[in-house]
């Protein structure tokens, strides 16, 4: 990557730690190197992942060297092509996941050409931003473990931009669906048609699900922690746990007890079972997009300024933001 004159906002990382330590800088022009496209962001995707970097935390993916632009999900319009790129990019509207390479909190960000999708006029740029990383983990899941119309799923956290995405999903399906979520988060769910909303931090939660549904067939788990176990224990003799992450920290413990006693089948969706669908990862991007586009799956996007990117780490983090967190230009 090299550098032409001009300049453009950024938040930059210089140190780990809080939310405060993202700034917004001042940095110059990117200019596309061979195979490459410039981007004109418009808007960026802000991830729990994202977080966990900016502390420092060990994670899946290495520590960036500092100072850092973070993000990895950007949306906006192609205005450079670099030698050996298509140029027929040039103008056009686009989204894409920049890899491991970071860069995405800021106006302009450069990648490959062959890691671009196109984004349809009527799409917004949050919405394909929405797509590109926390829809094409939705659709990974729901095409290793789909729900069906005798289902009764649960959906923990599912005012997130992921858990709001297998939510419509189980319900386009037919299947009965629990939602949970904390606080006045639980609102949107309601609205969204859930058919029991439930607020995990109230004590009893688990109670009210096991008594309006005698119990659940399907977890959608990307909590983990106690409220994944808590999920788990809802589970029916020979339901069935899909967990995708760990946002509370650790991974939702499951024994053997549950496995051979209950008849519990539980498998880990994300990494080498995921990119062995046909497409692999570019083709779950690509089919969360047109999702998408087609209207089947809405989004719930959470848009925060550029230069507020402390304040949406803080509320993403605090389980104050709802959806997808998308920082726009």
């Amino acid at each position: 990557m090299t550098f032409s004159n001009g300049v453009v906002h950024a938040i930059r990382l210089h140190a780990f730690g809080p939310p405060d330590n993202l700034v917004l800088e001042e940095l110059p022009d990117l200019t596309p190197g061979p195979g490459q496209v410039r981007i004109a962001v418009e808007a960026s995707g802000v991830h729990l992942l994202d977080t966990a970097i900016r502390r420092g935390d060990p994670g899946p993916l290495p520590p960036p060297e500092l100072p850092t632009v973070p993000g990895r999900e950007v949306a906006g319009v192609v205005d450079a092509v670099g030698a050996d790129a298509d140029p027929a990019w040039r103008g056009k509207r686009v989204v894409a996941h920049l890899g491991q390479a970071p860069g995405g909190y800021a106006e302009q960000a450069v990648t490959a050409g062959d890691q671009l999708f196109r984004v349809p006029a009527h799409v917004s740029f949050p919405d394909a931003v929405a797509a590109v990383g926390t829809g094409r983990t939705a659709l990974g899941v729901v095409e290793l473990e789909p729900a069906a119309a005798t289902d009764i799923v649960l959906v923990p956290s599912a005012a997130g931009g992921l858990g709001w995405l297998l939510v419509q999903s189980a319900l386009a399906a037919g299947a009965t669906v629990v939602a949970a979520a904390r606080g006045d988060r639980t609102a949107v769910l309601a609205e969204l048609g859930a058919h029991v909303v439930v607020d995990y931090a109230q004590p009893g939660w688990d109670e009210k699900v096991r008594a309006e549904t005698g119990g659940v067939s399907l977890v959608y788990d990307g909590v983990g922690g106690a409220l994944g176990r808590q999920s788990m224990e809802l589970l029916r003799p020979g339901g069935r746990l899909v967990m995708f992450g760990y946002s509370a920290g650790t991974p939702t413990q499951v024994s053997t007890d549950d496995l051979i006693g209950r008849g519990i089948t539980a498998g880990w969706s994300l990494g080498p079972r995921m990119m062995a669908l046909p497409g692999g990862i570019p083709g779950l991007a690509g089919g969360a997009l047109a999702r998408v586009a087609s209207g089947e799956w809405h989004p719930l996007v959470s848009t925060y300024p550029l230069a507020e990117a402390a304040r949406a780490h803080a509320d993403l983090e605090d389980r104050r933001a709802l959806g997808k967190v998308v920082l726009t230009r």
